[in-house]
């Protein structure tokens, strides 16, 4: 996905839902923060998103314009409607949203993680896909191990999961 594809989505969900902001959690809300995100970053093809007011309004999301909707066959990505819940998400993560709101998205915000919370969501998450992410957005010095080690010692209540995260994420830099 890219950032002008990210756009559409956030403006096609606005459409649906006839809301203006919308928050964006997925790997693609990495397009906020870094418009030109290298491309082993944009590999998905759908931006999760929801309702930042209405996050139940985000059955339409998925209804209309997503996974193997017309609006996917049709341009080849989609919107999924999700939950708040469906990432871990640190605290204050609200406070450090980027906004992407221009004119291709028609008046419709879509607030996307800031990188390290991201990186958190998925570090946390610890599929394989999601720590080649967070490996990636480290290489790039696109975030800080130093802040991702801070938000996992502040946010992970568990001392035994606590020492997993960190100790993976030590072993990888």
């Amino acid at each position: 996905m890219t950032r002008l594809q990210l756009e559409h989505v956030i403006r096609a969900a606005g459409a649906v839902t006839n809301l203006d902001d919308m928050i964006v959690i997925g790997s693609q809300c990495i397009l906020g923060q870094y418009p030109e995100a290298p491309a082993e970053l944009l590999l998905s093809m759908e931006a999760d998103l929801y309702p930042r007011d209405e996050p139940e309004m985000s059955v339409q999301i998925d209804g209309a314009i997503g996974e193997n909707s017309p609006f996917h066959e049709t341009f080849g990505y989609y919107g999924h409607g999700v939950h708040p819940d469906t990432a871990i998400l640190p605290e204050g993560w609200e406070s450090r949203l980027i906004p992407v709101k221009n004119e291709n998205t028609r008046g419709v915000t879509g607030w996307c993680l800031e990188a390290h919370d991201l990186a958190f969501s998925k570090w946390v998450a610890g599929r394989e896909k999601d720590q080649f992410f967070v490996r990636s957005m480290l290489k790039r010095e696109m975030i800080k191990k130093d802040q991702l080690l801070s938000l996992i010692n502040k946010n992970v209540a568990d001392s035994e999961r606590r020492i997993l995260l960190t100790t993976r994420l030590n072993k990888q830099f």
